[in-house]
């Protein structure tokens, strides 16, 4: 199967979260409420647990395709609906598992449709980028 053809799977990775990385993303990020780093701030307001950025959950889904692009400037459009959160355990952490395949392909350009997991569950609904095809 052909990269550009319907169904293939361009691109696959897992990525570990840790409470760490969530710090490490607040700081560059700026967003530091603390739902993303204590648990009793999170279970406090209903949540069941320290949960990733629903940005850096974005960021790490689209950075899944890069490599195989070439150029992040072949990205045109992103897009996804956040379903469910990433919950990051104080000691065990979070996985998050991203397969990326062809959803679509117009004359110039791809969909690629990004299916993001954690603990089993799709975290990232209707997560899809535009690209223009690479060469």
């Amino acid at each position: 199967m052909s990269a550009h053809e319907v169904g293939a799977v361009v691109a696959e990775r897992t990525v570990e979260l840790t409470r760490e990385s969530l710090v490490r993303y607040a700081g560059a990020s700026g967003d530091v409420n603390p739902i993303h780093y204590r648990d009793d701030v999170a279970t406090r307001v209903g949540l069941p647990g320290v949960l990733a950025h629903g940005m850096l959950t974005m960021g790490l889904a689209v950075e899944t395709i890069v490599e195989w692009l070439g150029d992040s400037g072949r990205i045109l459009e992103y897009g996804v609906r956040f379903t469910r959160p990433v919950v990051v355990d104080a000691e065990s952490g979070a996985t998050v598992h991203v397969v990326a395949k062809v959803g679509a392909v117009e004359e110039t350009a791809l969909r690629v449709d990004l299916t993001v997991r954690a603990a089993d569950t799709v975290v990232l609904g209707k997560a899809q980028v535009r690209v223009r095809i690479p060469e």
